[in-house]
């Protein structure tokens, strides 16, 4: 089994998160030290896993059909092809 090991260590917690933590502890009867952890840890877990992807574009050209081609026959020209007309 791994040994697990802490850091004691300051940290300035905004007030608002602060309480949130709190209540937390208080409601489910555990240390702020074990909450604060556990907050840390899903918030680290998170952003891990929701890394943004590199993101790309697609530029759409619309060249139309060429002329004499259906657009409602499509699927008789694919038969026409497919069978070596």
């Amino acid at each position: 089994m791994p040994q697990i090991y802490s850091m004691r260590t300051t940290l300035t917690i905004g007030d608002e998160v602060d309480t949130r933590l709190r209540t937390i502890a208080e409601r489910q009867n555990r240390s702020y030290k074990d909450v604060v952890n556990e907050a840390l840890s899903a918030g680290l877990n998170q952003m891990e896993v929701s890394e943004p992807a590199i993101g790309y574009k697609v530029r759409v050209a619309d060249f139309g059909l060429k002329n004499g081609i259906d657009e409602n026959k499509l699927n008789q020209l694919y038969d026409e092809i497919e069978a070596g007309n």
